[in-house]
């Protein structure tokens, strides 16, 4: 059962009914909008004086300059010798057999090589769907004739 609020539409326990995603996009919390309204102008000067002070050397002020000019990456550039060119799911398995080879050589991470695995199973899925609009598209000409 769910009941109507401020809110939006929430079961009894107060969590969001099924199919709300909850905030719209682009929504700010309450304390991001309370930080804006505090800083308001000075946000400007604050930055200046963060920036002088990384420069005069306090090490806290350069890190939080630092985070912020060059974020740690969360991902990176690989390059995998040998990766054969997948054009069908039957290609797959050899690409998922060089992919091991890389991890237990070290030079992939299980999470660099699970994320090239997944986007593989994400081609094989695009390319049953063709396929299979494909035979259905045959299927419903020959019904027609």
């Amino acid at each position: 059962m769910t009941t109507e609020n401020l809110n939006g539409p929430r079961d009894r326990k107060g969590r969001w009914s099924k199919g709300n995603p909850g905030k719209p996009k682009g929504a700010r919390s309450q304390t991001t909008l309370a930080i804006e309204q505090l800083l308001g102008k000075e946000a400007t000067k604050l930055t200046r004086k963060a920036i002088k002070a990384a420069l005069a050397g306090d090490s806290s002020a350069l890190k939080l300059c630092m985070e912020r000019i060059a974020p740690v990456r969360k991902g990176r550039v690989v390059t995998i010798d040998n990766f054969p060119k997948v054009a069908s799911a039957a290609d797959v398995p050899g690409a998922l057999a060089v992919l091991l080879q890389s991890v237990a050589k070290g030079y992939l991470t299980t999470d660099e090589a699970d994320a090239i695995a997944s986007l593989c199973s994400r081609y094989v899925v695009a390319l049953e769907a063709v396929e299979h609009e494909a035979r259905l598209k045959a299927l419903e000409e020959r019904i027609r004739k």
